[in-house]
């Protein structure tokens, strides 16, 4: 081949990839995509919101149980992470059913909540869950979800993909009521109308009697998996605690089986503020179960945005966006924060200026050197009203 040739031939073929990446669309989940496909959602001159008032949203009612959420078709900018606030009555159960998008975690605010969850290899787990409980099952396990005892129960699901809707889940009552009584019967071993009277359409949430305290014996028996998808959040001492605050952290290294999400629950108190932070690598999705916070974004070029969430709202910072969270209430608030990654990681702004000489810093702000001196020398991390002096 000549070197015309070649150089001809390398030409086309680097054409006919700019052709193929410019009509291959950014896919959900993707990071080699979403890093590097503008964001038409983040690339205008003003920031959008990120906020949604979850508990306000109508959702899914039946009878009194309820399914509300958050995923782009409320909230646009939440495109890594979607949530969903759900209740249970006495005797109700979402049903049966597996998502084949996302990975599910879940915080116990209010009630008890028994699940069961199949994984491809046979194992079964029943877990009896309270509030400050965790769980999480990985994407396409089978599960249902179950109030236990004589008072409701409610709970906030973190999905890591913020495409992922809860109404469009697979559920079992909806597969069995499409497929015909003969290939069930053939499946099963058993004759046809023992299908007869079977829901025709999605249950969603099956009510009935409430549920044995003690948990009956699966029908294969018992068969553990090797991670368990439980994890007693609140019944472990805070990971950090701080005059202004504190903060529970679970993730895979103490919860192995949590994969692709971290949960945090972070109290402030009043006036104490989450210091000004980004995550470079995973998107935050906030839910506010006390209080009043105010939350800043920075967006680059200029771009700065607050928004005041009260209880029952849900924020959205994307990767690598500058924030902050800012407890404006005059009572303590809890926020439970959850990150599409398995393992927490974030940078500071106190940590980021403490990590270089004073001489850096005073060129870079031109600003006498002895300002720096009096910075922290470590991270904040929460300051509370008082700022960070009275923090340490």
């Amino acid at each position: 081949m000549s070197d015309i040739q070649r150089r001809d031939f390398l030409t086309g073929a680097a054409a006919l990839a700019a052709a193929f990446a410019a009509t291959r669309p950014a896919e959900a989940g993707d990071a080699s995509f979403m890093n590097n496909v503008p964001d038409e959602t983040l690339s205008g001159p003003e920031l959008p919101t990120f906020k949604f008032e979850l508990e306000k949203s109508e959702g899914k009612v039946i009878g009194a149980s309820f399914g509300k959420e958050a995923t782009v078709e409320q909230l646009p900018i939440s495109k890594g992470l979607a949530g969903v606030s759900m209740k249970l009555e006495p005797g109700a159960m979402r049903e049966l059913h597996w998502h084949a998008t996302a990975a599910e975690w879940a915080f116990v605010i209010e009630g008890r909540v028994r699940t069961t969850v199949i994984d491809p290899q046979g194992h079964g787990e029943t877990n009896d869950f309270e509030p400050g409980d965790v769980w999480y099952f990985p994407r396409g396990h089978g599960h249902m979800l179950e109030c236990l005892g004589d008072a409701p129960t409610h709970f906030i699901l973190i999905f890591d993909n913020g495409y992922f809707s809860e109404f469009g889940t697979f559920s079992i009552t909806d597969w069995l009521g499409h497929v015909p009584k003969s290939l069930l019967a053939k499946n099963f071993g058993l004759p046809e109308s023992a299908f007869d009277g079977f829901p025709k359409e999605e249950v969603y949430f099956a009510r009935g009697a409430q549920p044995p305290e003690t948990p009956a014996k699966p029908l294969q028996g018992w068969k553990l998996p090797p991670l368990t998808h439980k994890y007693q959040l609140l019944a472990q001492p805070p990971h950090r605690v701080y005059k202004g605050g504190r903060e529970w952290r679970v993730d895979s290294t103490s919860f192995p089986i949590s994969k692709t999400v971290t949960g945090v629950i972070l109290d402030l108190d009043p006036g104490a503020i989450r210091e000004l932070h980004w995550h470079p690598t995973s998107d935050e999705w906030q839910y506010v179960i006390e209080g009043d916070v105010s939350v800043t974004m920075f967006g680059s070029h200029g771009r700065f945005r607050t928004e005041t969430l009260s209880k029952g709202d849900v924020g959205y910072i994307p990767q690598g966006y500058g924030h902050s969270i800012e407890n404006i209430g005059s009572k303590p608030c809890r926020v439970l924060i959850g990150f599409n990654t398995g393992v927490y990681e974030t940078i500071d702004l106190s940590q980021w200026i403490a990590g270089n000489p004073v001489d850096v810093l005073a060129t870079n702000f031109s600003k006498p050197a002895a300002l720096f001196e009096k910075f922290p020398r470590a991270d904040v991390f929460i300051a509370d009203k008082d700022g960070p002096e009275a923090s340490k």
